[in-house]
């Protein structure tokens, strides 16, 4: 068969959920996307990057925030004292036990998944996925009443074609 087409194909779209995977290649670019009725605060900057640093691959944040809309319109008087902000500090988590035997290319060259910021969820740029890569869904807070709630695709190769598996969950309000 043709592989050159070893990118996976475009994702369907899942409503009210939202979409992680387990590893990033070096390079990728995520950006947060503000939940329905929020908002981000001065145009802050919505992407991440996966960055390669001494102790591996690591996502580089910005201070990126959603807000409530109703909350923004109130404050616009107290933008331009908002601009000289400083990035918050991330805290540290202590540094974790080495673990050699996880074949090493996973730490240095894959991101793992990103941080949950509050009221967004992660926009998943199209051309990033690879054969192999798998996908977790987790239905947005609200959307999260019929089970399952949460489930995963995988993008793998069947009789020569790229496909997604079936995903068995659907984000519904209703109970």
């Amino acid at each position: 068969g043709f592989l050159f087409a070893e990118k996976c194909p475009h994702l369907p779209e899942t409503e009210f959920a939202d979409v992680t995977a387990e590893m990033y290649p070096l390079q990728t670019k995520l950006y947060y996307d503000c939940d329905p009725g929020y908002d981000r605060k001065g145009g802050a900057y919505p992407g991440i990057q996966c960055k390669s640093e001494q102790q591996g691959a690591v996502w580089k944040y910005g201070a990126f925030k959603c807000y409530d809309k109703k909350e923004l319109s109130s404050m616009a008087p107290m933008m331009e004292l908002e601009l000289v902000e400083k990035p918050e500090r991330e805290q540290r988590s202590p540094a974790p036990q080495k673990q050699e035997d996880l074949s090493d290319f996973k730490q240095k060259d894959f991101c793992g998944p990103p941080k949950a910021i509050p009221h967004a969820s992660i926009r998943l740029p199209q051309q990033q996925y690879y054969v192999g890569q798998v996908l977790h869904f987790r239905c947005q807070a609200g959307y999260d009443k019929r089970p399952p709630t949460f489930g995963s695709r995988m993008c793998k190769e069947v009789n020569g074609k790229l496909i997604w598996t079936p995903l068995d969950m659907r984000c519904t309000n209703d109970s």
